[in-house]
């Protein structure tokens, strides 16, 4: 879900290069997706029958539906987000609709497809690590925070719950990462500069996709099959270190 753009598209040809077959969803692009293995479907994730229209896509393509990746999300600075005393009620909404009510759509349809089925499955959900290490100064979008820490609790409740299932559910919480989203923050000096200290790891960078994607390929295989209801931070050293505001 989310998978049409930056790390979700990023994610399904890393899973591809792993052996699996993809199902994409999310919005049309300007430029054709074509990819072997891969197949795309159009759609918001905002709708309630997104998730299910997926589910049926893959059944369809390939026969079976094993496991899903949740990427799909976004800043609600358009919509009105920001620190909580400025922020409007729109974006207020706005925001924990695309980024926290996708992801319990997306998970219920897995979920309820899991147990009609008496299958196992795995959920990975992508998470912030600004919802539990918050860095005020250059990154003060209160709701969108507020919905990633969401995504955290409902993750891990829902995978208390049906881990008798044999369902895992596990979250990944990226650092500043170079995608589409990020490009306000990399083209911005300072914010650069506090980030060499901020993520220190390899020289102190801003994070690749395939340091996301790998792991969730990880997550998603039978490797880590006895691993449910954790938040792992891919976030360069973010949420360990006190970052260095220039001067």
């Amino acid at each position: 879900m989310g998978g049409t753009a930056g790390m979700g598209w990023a994610a399904a040809k890393k899973f591809v290069d792993e052996g699996a077959h993809v199902i994409c969803v999310g919005k049309p692009q300007e430029t054709p997706l074509a990819a072997e293995n891969i197949t795309t479907l159009f759609a918001d994730a905002r709708e309630v029958t997104t998730m299910t229209q997926a589910i049926d896509l893959c059944l369809e393509k390939y026969g079976s539906f094993d496991g899903l990746m949740h990427v799909a999300g976004g800043s609600g600075r358009a919509f009105g987000d920001g620190p909580l005393d400025q922020m409007s009620l729109e974006g207020w909404n706005e925001t924990m609709v695309l980024n926290a009510t996708t992801v319990m759509l997306s998970n219920k349809a897995a979920i309820d497809y899991f147990i009609q089925h008496n299958k196992s499955g795995s959920i990975v959900n992508l998470s912030s690590v600004l919802a539990t290490h918050p860095a005020p100064s250059y990154f003060s979008t209160h709701a969108y925070a507020a919905a990633k820490a969401a995504i955290i609790g409902l993750s891990t409740t829902t995978a208390a719950y049906y881990a008798k299932n044999n369902i895992r559910i596990n979250v990944i919480s990226p650092g500043l990462v170079e995608t589409p989203m990020s490009t306000r923050a990399a083209q911005n000096q300072n914010i650069m500069s506090y980030i060499k200290t901020k993520q220190p790891l390899d020289g102190g960078r801003i994070g690749h996709v395939n340091d996301v994607t790998s792991l969730a390929a990880l997550l998603l295989s039978d490797q880590t099959s006895f691993i449910t209801g954790q938040n792992i931070a891919v976030d360069g050293g973010w949420s360990v270190s006190e970052g260095q505001m220039p001067e």
